[in-house]
């Protein structure tokens, strides 16, 4: 799968796929990223993208041209184009889901200062929000959303890792353990010991089902 992150500070994600999983996937192919830096499709002097807004306020506001022709230099026929952006749909695993089937080719448009110019809009599919809060720039919404979704795509983890992922089933994970087998007093449970495979599932998806009712109820309803 393809990625174009648009962006006006790519070292901040050049620096987070250059490390660990998300780093392994684009080393072996699964994964494209393509780093986009705005101000390379600005006409202005000193790589200005932004200006005052039109009937004051405070802040400025990224520019329809430069990221419109960001979008159109890296845009294919399958692409999905997504602002990132406080009102945008809440991002979650089933939305991740959704893209993935919907397409090959992401961009993410990553804003930052007091917004986009609202005529962008027209050149998108969407707006993707990661929660209700507003951060300083859409490089970490775009970076949780390539992460999130590069484990929908065979080989990037481990097949029993994703089956057994929260959310999936509406179900948060079950609880792991490692060594020491007592910590503090504090003791692995014995079923995890007992080499009884048929056991041990049985215990995780009942784990699953416990761990939801207390931190998650609202996923069951």
């Amino acid at each position: 799968m393809r990625f174009d992150i648009l962006t006006l500070f790519p070292n901040i994600i050049n620096a987070y796929i250059n490390e660990s999983i998300i780093k392994r996937a684009i080393n072996s192919g699964k994964i494209l990223v393509n780093v986009v830096n705005i101000r390379d499709y600005t006409l202005l002097k000193n790589g200005q993208v932004d200006d005052t807004p039109y009937g004051g306020g405070s802040g400025m506001v990224l520019m329809c041209e430069p990221v419109i022709r960001a979008i159109e230099a890296v845009k294919t026929d399958e692409a999905k184009v997504y602002l990132l952006t406080p009102q945008g749909k809440t991002f979650n695993d089933e939305l991740a889901s959704s893209i993935k089937e919907e397409t090959n080719h992401l961009i993410l448009v990553c804003g930052h200062y007091e917004g986009f110019d609202e005529r962008i809009l027209n050149f998108v599919d969407g707006e993707i929000s990661i929660g209700d809060f507003v951060l300083t720039g859409g490089e970490l919404p775009a970076l949780v959303i390539l992460d999130a979704m590069a484990r929908f795509i065979q080989g990037v983890i481990d097949d029993d890792s994703f089956k057994n992922d929260s959310f999936k089933d509406n179900l948060l994970d079950y609880p792991s353990y490692t060594k020491p087998r007592e910590f503090r007093g504090l003791k692995v449970p014995e079923v995890l010991l007992s080499g009884d495979h048929k056991r041990i599932e049985e215990y995780r998806k009942s784990e699953r089902i416990r761990v939801t009712k207390e931190k998650r109820p609202d996923l069951l309803k």
